[in-house]
Parts: structure tokens; C-alpha cells; sequence
């Protein structure tokens, strides 16, 4: 398809010279553009394809460069972008030279937060207005040049705890203020909860466009003393006409118009024309498909909410990975595979787990498929649960289960741990309860960039008491880190593994079960010049320094295992016979496995001037390949490789001992 329209656009003020009736035709060759480079690069496609007719209306009423405009969730951020000018850039989406896949302020003017975690939007949009009604700079009928604020929230991320704290605040906002609820009927899986269920029921209950009765005849009041009749004669006829009886976030004190079609662009700019000169908060409840305009998309949300590469094959192409026309007749579609991934592998664990233990239960929070329990819910449907985007919730669920006695597994991303760590401290930790928690996508993740890497979970959970911190280097060794976790009853445990595929270098040995604080160790000689200990995958990492480093020196390589608790006994042996360690993490160096080390050396009485650490370091690794972002920062075997030359070289020429340093040298 061309990109007539959309190659015209370098701001929103090309996009509102357009005439109303080409708006449907730029929705189409928006829809084209990011499908057509999703599936060369892989990227967030379904929810991107649902919200395009809502961004477009949002740019051709408001002016973005001025007014504000916050996301929630992120990953709906594309048709924006396409529309503020960034087309040159897609062809490089969720590369550094490219496109991030999630709002960033890098970027454009026209990106107010780096976006990765559901829920902030409200919060955020609520701060910037009453700061801009503090600068004198909000918008109100008296001043009309001021700047207007519209929160668009979707993917279900309306139930995260957050989003009702900020609804709850924004309801006590005496100015404009706008939150658009992307209404899809989906998270990134099937919405869970009672507001998910209330949601489905407005959504069959009315039809777009035919709220007619007068707003009087379902509520009194509103904020500040103003009678609902009485806003009803000041609103627009499109908005009155759409005031919703049922209307939950009028709880909030939040005027509800809607749901309306978020596909009707001509009704939504209506609408948002209407809602820009009202000056109250305001909900629009919007209706869209996710995955709109293509078929696959459609039918198979959950699948293609944030997919890999793709290929779109004819009905007679058996592995010929040859692009047709993505809607083409008689075209299916296929994900590309790139071997056994970490999550695959821990949920046939963890159904492995569930069939032998009938204690064990296990929840995530959004992410069956993304974090593997979507393989174990059909088959125990009573022991696993999705609470919706809820860590804290699903934390503190786990936590009363444990009370109960039962065997609490939580999968959740590394990065999203952070977001439960007060309930880890408080109703799990200070308890004394034994939660389990389940890593994925620990240290880098690649396109989805900064805002999802996994960087510290060791350090938050370190401080506290009774923790056990391990992580998996394969197949195998999560197995027996699941199996490990399932007997640990002194506390809270957790293991941590990446968004990557499995090594299967040591697939055919047999995998020694997991002992409290003990490394294994995969190759070892007598008299070492230098132990590697790798935490995680980062121990396979240490195989291949070992391979390059050859003859040069003796190496010793171990699977570190745990970080809390470090091997004492392992240190000791090596440190007090003047071995140098390095220590090699895919986590911050600030908190991380090697500061476990040292800090469990200075408790010892060791030597730490053997001691060097190589981890992320203290900034910001932006979007890539995985692999590009370990060997920016140096954690790629051949860096590794160098600085373990550069310690022995300088001890090898009679200079004193090298401090560790802070962070690894940038190879990039």
C-alpha cells in the first residue's frame, strides 16, 4: 500500500489540513505501515491496530505540542507516533537507531513520560494539571489559549490499584480534564475482576449514540454544587446525548459520556471537540476491537498483542517465509520461532510441579502467556489464577495463601516485581511467609528497552530477612530451582531467568538438585589463576570467556546459583588461596549478585581486591537486540574476556592489587 497520506505528515498540523473524509483512508495506511513493520521486527500489534481512529480524532481536536497527553498503557503508543511525525523512524521500531516501542520524551516533544508500567497515566495527567492551573497556564473558559489534559488509558491497566488512586484525585480537579477509556474487553489476556465484568456488561447493555434521556433522570449532583440538569444545558447535544445512566465513574465525581464507537471517527471528533470545551473532569468511554483490520489480529488478540516476527503466507507456501499482502484471500499467518524459550520451559515446570505437589498453587498478574501459566491453567483451574494488572493484589493473594498453607508461586516480569515490593516487605517477609516468586524477563529485554529491564530484583529483595535469591542458567537448573522453592518454608524465595531461549550446553549432564547457598561448579581446574562465578545465564556466558581466554590462563567456571546466600565456603576456598574472582550478572551492579559477593567477603575477613565485578552499570540501556545491550555494556564473552586479561596482566607485571571497578568498560 502507499503511504499517500501518511508520508505527508511531519507534525498534527499537516494532519488537521486533511479533510474528514480522508481520515478513514489514513487510518487504513496507519494500520498498513505498523503491521507491514511489526512483522519484520516484532512489537506491540494488536493494541496498537485498536486505538488508530481514537489517536487520529485525538490529534485533530487537540494540539498535543501544547495541550498534554499521557499514556497508560505505553504500548499503545504507535499511531501517535505516526502522527507527530515519526515515520522515518518506524523502519528501525524497538532499535536504538529507531523507534521505541513505548512513549519517550528522547524521542519528541510531543512524549511527556518513558511509559512501560500500566496504571500511571491518571496519576501523572492529574499532577500536570494542577500544575499548569499553578503556572496560570490551564485551560478554562476564561483562558482559552491555556493548555488542556487528556489521559488515554486502555488494555484493561483501569483496574490497577494506581488507576483508581488517581481517578479518586482526579474527581477534586475544578478544570478541564479528560480520560479517555480505551475500552477493548481485553488486558493483554482476557480482563479479569468484577470492574472487567462491569465493563462487559455496559458494553452489551447500550448502544452507540442512543443515551437520549436527560441527564436529570439518573443523577442530582455533580462536583462543586452544579446539578446534572444543569450541566446538561451547558453540554454539547453530541456528549448529552451520550451521558451514560450506568454511570460507575460518576462514584468518582467524574461526568461519564459514553461508550461510543472508537472506530467512528466523525463521532469521535465530535464528541472530543465537545468534551475540550467542558470544564470538569470527564470520563469518554470509548468501545474499540483490538486488533482492528486484520483478521489474524482480531481472532487472536492475546497472540498478537505483542508477537515476534511474523510471516504472511500463502495457503500453498509450506516454510517459504515469502511476504504476500497482508490481507490477502487465502493468506495465513505464522509467528516465526527462534528456539525454546525460558518462559516455555517454566510453565512445563510448572505443570510438572502442580501434578507432583498438590499443595503448590500459582497466580500472575496479566501475563499467562507472557510468563508460561497460561500451560497450566486448564489443567488446574482451581489452584491458578490471573488477578488482572495487580501486583500488589496478587502479592499480597500469594501471601494469604501461604497463611492457609498452601505452596504460592507468583510468575511475574522482574520489572514488574517492583511494583509489589511493599507487600513482599510487609505481608510476606515480616511474616515469615513463604511466597515464591518467578522472574521472567530479568536483566535486559531487548526492544522493549529501559522501561522493562529486569535490573533490581536482587537488590530490592536482598534486605530482607530469611530471603533466598537464586536464578536459573537453563532448562535444567529451573527445574531444580522450582523444585527447591516448592521445600524452602523459612521465607520468601525467588528465582530469576531472561527473555531468552535456553542453552543446551550442559542439557545432556545430569543437573545436581539446589542446596541452600551453594554454587555448582560446571569447569574446574587445579590452581586457578581466575574463578568466574555467573549468576543465571550469565554462568554459560562464563563457559565461553573460559573457551576464548584457552591457554592464556587457568579458569575455573561456577553456576553461582544464589545470591542470598553466596557460597561462603566457596569464597573462602578461593580468596585465601589468592584466586582472583569475577563475578559476571545480566543485573545493576548496585545491589546486585557481586555486591552480595563482597559484602559477604568483608563479613568473612576475605580479600576483596580480588574481587571484580561485571554487571549493568549505573545508566540507562535504551531499546535493542539483547545481545547488542550486553555487549554495549560489556557483559558479552569477548569483554568479559578482556577485562579478566586486564586483571590478570596487571597482576602478572607486580602491580598491586586492582580495586574492582565500578562498572564495566562500554565496548559499545
Amino acid at each position: 500500500m502507499e503511504l499517500e497520506l501518511l508520508s505527508g505528515l511531519r507534525s498534527p498540523r499537516d494532519l488537521k489540513s486533511l479533510p474528514i473524509d480522508r481520515l478513514d483512508d489514513l487510518a487504513a495506511e496507519i494500520r498498513h505501515a505498523i503491521c507491514d513493520q511489526v512483522r519484520l521486527s516484532g512489537g506491540h500489534l494488536a493494541p496498537n491496530l485498536g486505538v488508530v481512529e481514537l489517536s487520529i480524532a485525538l490529534h485533530y481536536v487537540f494540539d498535543f505540542g501544547h495541550d498534554r497527553l499521557l499514556f497508560d498503557v505505553g504500548h499503545q503508543c504507535y499511531p501517535h507516533k505516526l502522527l507527530t511525525g515519526r515515520l522515518p523512524m518506524l523502519a528501525g521500531l524497538r532499535t536504538r537507531q529507531g523507534m521505541s516501542g513505548f512513549p519517550e520524551p528522547r524521542e519528541s516533544e510531543y512524549d511527556l513520560f518513558s511509559v512501560g508500567h500500566a496504571g500511571t497515566g491518571i496519576s501523572t495527567a492529574v499532577g500536570m494539571a494542577r500544575g499548569d492551573t499553578l503556572n496560570g497556564q490551564g485551560w478554562s473558559p476564561e483562558n482559552p489559549d491555556g493548555r488542556r489534559t487528556v489521559a488515554l488509558i486502555g488494555d484493561a491497566s483501569i483496574v490497577n490499584g494506581l488507576a483508581m488512586e488517581g481517578l479518586n484525585n482526579a474527581g477534586t480537579l475544578g478544570r478541564q480534564f479528560l480520560v479517555v477509556l480505551n475500552d477493548n474487553g481485553m488486558s493483554i489476556a482476557k480482563p479479569q475482576g468484577a470492574i472487567a465484568a462491569y465493563f462487559d456488561k455496559v458494553r452489551l447493555s447500550h448502544s452507540y449514540g442512543g443515551f437520549k434521556k436527560a441527564a436529570k433522570e439518573f443523577a442530582r449532583h455533580i462536583p462543586g454544587g452544579e446539578t446534572l440538569s444543569e450541566l446538561y444545558h451547558r453540554m454539547g447535544e453530541m456528549s448529552k446525548a451520550m451521558i451514560s445512566e450506568d454511570a460507575w465513574f460518576e462514584k468518582f465525581n467524574l461526568v461519564t459520556v459514553g461508550p461510543c464507537d472508537g472506530h467512528d471517527i466523525r463521532t469521535l471528533i465530535d464528541v472530543l471537540n465537545e468534551s475540550a470545551h467542558f470544564d470538569r473532569p470527564m470520563v469518554l468511554h470509548v468501545k474499540t476491537i483490538k486488533g482492528k483490520g486484520y483478521g489474524f489480529a482480531e481472532g487472536n488478540a492475546t497472540a498478537f498483542h505483542s508477537p515476534g516476527a511474523f510471516d504472511v503466507l500463502k495457503d500453498d507456501q509450506a516454510g517459504d517465509d515469502q511476504a504476500t499482502d497482508l490481507v490477502s484471500e487465502g493468506c495465513r499467518v505464522e509467528i516465526r520461532k527462534s528456539g525454546r524459550s525460558f518462559t516455555s520451559a517454566y510453565g512445563d515446570a510448572m505443570l510438572d510441579l502442580m501434578h507432583r505437589d498438590p499443595k503448590v498453587v500459582a497466580c500472575t498478574a496479566a501475563m499467562p502467556d507472557g510468563t508460561g501459566i497460561a500451560k497450566v491453567m486448564p489443567e488446574f483451574p482451581d489452584r491458578t489464577w490471573d488477578t488482572g494488572i495487580c501486583e500488589s493484589h496478587a502479592m499480597d493473594m500469594m501471601a494469604g495463601l501461604a497463611k492457609t498453607g498452601w505452596k504460592p508461586f507468583f510468575a511475574v516480569y522482574s520489572t514488574f516485581l517492583q511494583r509489589a515490593f511493599d507487600q513482599a516487605f510487609q505481608e510476606v517477609s515480616l511474616q515469615g511467609l513463604a511466597v515464591r516468586l518467578c522472574l521472567d524477563r530479568a536483566g535486559f529485554v531487548g526492544g522493549d528497552g529501559a522501561v522493562h529491564h529486569g535490573f533490581c530484583d536482587v537488590s530490592i529483595l536482598a534486605p530482607l530477612p530469611d530471603a533466598v535469591i537464586t536464578a536459573a542458567m537453563d532448562e535444567p537448573s529451573l527445574k531444580a530451582a522450582l523444585d527447591f522453592m516448592a521445600d524452602y518454608d523459612a521465607g520468601l524465595s525467588s528465582v530469576r531467568y531472561p527473555r531468552d531461549s535456553v542453552s543446551d550446553l550442559f542439557a545432556d549432564l545430569e543437573c545436581p538438585p539446589f542446596t541452600l547457598g551453594k554454587a555448582r561448579p560446571l569447569s574446574t581446574v587445579d590452581s586457578p589463576d581466575v574463578a568466574i562465578l555467573g549468576f543465571g545465564t550469565m554462568a554459560i556466558t562464563g563457559m565461553e570467556v573460559k573457551a576464548i581466554l584457552g591457554d592464556e590462563y587457568a579458569v575455573s567456571v561456577y553456576d553461582a546459583r544464589f545470591a542470598k546466600p553466596v557460597d561462603d565456603a566457596l569464597l573462602t576456598e578461593l580468596l585465601e588461596a589468592g584466586v582472583r574472582v569475577v563475578t559476571i550478572e545480566d543485573h545493576s551492579i548496585k545491589g546486585g549478585f557481586g555486591t552480595q559477593v563482597l559484602e559477604a567477603c568483608n563479613r568473612l575477613g576475605l580479600d576483596t581486591r580480588l574481587v571484580t565485578i561485571c554487571g549493568m552499570p549505573d545508566g540507562w540501556v535504551y531499546q535493542g537486540g539483547r545481545e547488542e545491550q550486553l555487549t554495549e555494556v560489556g557483559l558479552d564473552a569477548a569483554s568479559i574476556a578482556r577485562r579478566v586479561r586486564e586483571t590478570l596482566g596487571a597482576a602478572d607485571e607486580g602491580d598491586s592489587i586492582p580495586t574492582p571497578r565500578s562498572e564495566p568498560a562500554n565496548t559499545a
